[in-house]
């Protein structure tokens, strides 16, 4: 096979990949709803922007839904209990993430009734003004359930201010092995479509577009017929292409919108959302329920019983994959572990991480599903920058960084990266090329953030120095005035006496 045919399959005649999406028999399995653990770990970063703050004591009792933690700063988002029970220590817990650092967290021992606190719905949602839906979709801690984990009404309000006409619905998931919107979209779609009216209502778009990938056709049938009675939403069937839920790529093919590489959605008229999104903004509006728990796929040539899995935020992935059936043998085959898909999700050090919101999947990978190591030299086959969905260069950019020159790696994109992986996937030389980026992107930002609090020092140095500049030219005057006092009065006790001046 030459190497053109070669591409060819790896392209097809667009952007991006065409990886096997190995969905099934996950997507085809019933969901599973797990039980309550015993104890829930709830990281205070779940989302973008600030972290929550703790508004609980160790020792607090809590009912299902209470307020644990609340948002701070303007995007944020609260976090609530997942279920009845103690609050048992604000402590560390590590984090969903390749460093296994770890983060501030609320550590609740359930007491097994898993009670509902006071809940306060809407049976009409359309009568409450857009911005009081936002109000309390914020205060439900909602964000984008796609991995994005933005807080959800940031977007909405930004959307009503923005005049926007078009709301965009990503029932895509293009990552490989994921299938929790699949699964969503067949089993909720009357529930997702309720949250979409409630979204357009508030967000004040005139049409709304729900893009699903062809190889999920029974969620687009489940999706359309639900549509059905509301013309003003549209079922689109999109071709399976990853990274097709990225939005700007997503935008593009339904719409021919192309969102500028410094700008966002709302620029467009466009503001897009996940599936999972919808329906939780349902539920939070309608049965005034906030995000407690969410479905993830639990998958990989290792899991037992591949499937869904409803699950309640701060479960440990051990006990997901416990419940799920366990490993294959013990788990000796193992050869990673993600939370997320594969091309974009992060692989963890052990299983002892927590579901967060933004957690759509557990993957236990064999050796064969898992690339093989070992990286040559870039042979300039340009396969990376045909794959790139955004048309950058990554060998060029790639090639500036392993130099050191990441202003050079800016200069030609850098920042419009947006960690895909497709470049990485089809490089046959099997180059890092995603961690080159991530590692310079890091880079830069530490070199602004250095430059930053370089200025503010000088800033802070300069405003000393002019303060003590004022004040010594205060001082001097204040004594000029006292000696010019003193002077006047001297002369006036001896006019007084009769002397000569």
């Amino acid at each position: 096979m030459g190497i053109l045919t070669s591409l060819k399959d790896w392209f097809g005649n667009d952007w991006g990949v065409h990886p096997d999406d190995r969905k099934r028999p996950a997507a085809d399995a019933p969901v599973r709803v797990m039980p309550v653990p015993a104890r829930l770990y709830l990281p205070l970063q779940q989302h973008l922007g600030a972290p929550a703050r703790p508004v609980v004591r160790v020792g607090q009792r809590v009912k299902k839904g209470e307020l644990l933690a609340a948002a701070q700063g303007a995007v944020s988002a609260p976090l609530h209990a997942p279920t009845s029970g103690t609050v048992a220590a604000v402590g560390e817990v590590t984090a969903p993430h390749p460093s296994g650092l770890a983060l501030p967290a609320i550590i609740v021992d359930a007491d097994g009734a898993d009670e509902w606190g006071a809940l306060a719905g809407s049976t009409d949602p359309f009568a409450l003004a857009p911005d009081e839906i936002g109000r309390r979709v914020a205060a439900a801690g909602v964000v984008g359930l796609g991995g994005a984990a933005f807080p959800s009404a940031v977007k909405l309000a930004g959307a009503a201010r923005a005049g926007v006409a078009t709301l965009l619905i990503n029932g895509s998931e293009c990552e490989p092995y994921l299938s929790c919107d699949d699964r969503l979209m067949r089993d909720a779609a009357a529930g997702i479509v309720d949250g979409i009216r409630i979204m357009r209502h508030a967000s004040g778009a005139r049409r709304v577009l729900v893009g699903i990938e062809d190889n999920k056709p029974e969620a687009l049938a489940a999706m359309a017929a639900a549509a059905a009675p509301f013309p003003e939403i549209a079922v689109r069937r999109v071709p399976a292409r990853y990274p097709m839920g990225s939005e700007k790529q997503l935008i593009q093919t339904l719409t021919g919108i192309e969102v500028p590489a410094d700008g966002r959605p709302a620029d467009a008229g466009v503001i897009v959302h996940n599936v999972g999104t919808a329906l939780a903004v349902r539920a939070a509006i309608r049965d005034g329920k906030p995000l407690i728990s969410r479905l993830i796929t639990v998958n990989g040539g290792c899991v037992a019983a591949p499937g869904n899995v409803e699950v309640r935020l701060g479960t440990l992935a051990a006990e997901v994959l416990a419940f799920a059936g366990g490993l294959k043998g013990d788990g000796l085959g193992l050869a990673r572990r993600l939370v997320g898909g594969p091309m974009m999700g992060s692989e963890i050090p052990h299983w002892r991480v927590p579901v967060v919101k933004g957690t759509s999947g557990i993957l236990a990978l064999a050796a064969d599903e898992v690339a093989a190591a070992g990286e040559g030299p870039c042979i300039r086959c340009a396969a990376c920058v045909r794959a790139c969905p955004v048309g950058l260069l990554p060998l060029e950019m790639a090639a500036r960084i392993r130099n050191d020159a990441l202003d050079a790696a800016a200069a030609i994109g850098l920042a419009d990266c947006i960690s895909c992986g497709c470049c990485a996937y089809v490089c046959p030389s099997h180059i890092p090329l995603v961690q080159y980026f991530q590692h310079a992107k890091g880079e830069l930002a530490a070199r602004e953030r250095a430059r930053l609090r370089g200025e503010a020092t000088r800033k802070l140095a300069t405003q000393r120095q002019q303060r003590l500049e004022r004040e010594a030219r205060e001082k001097a005057a204040a004594a000029a005035r006292r000696k010019a006092e003193r002077a006047a009065q001297q002369a006036a006790a001896r006019a007084d006496a009769g002397e000569p001046a």
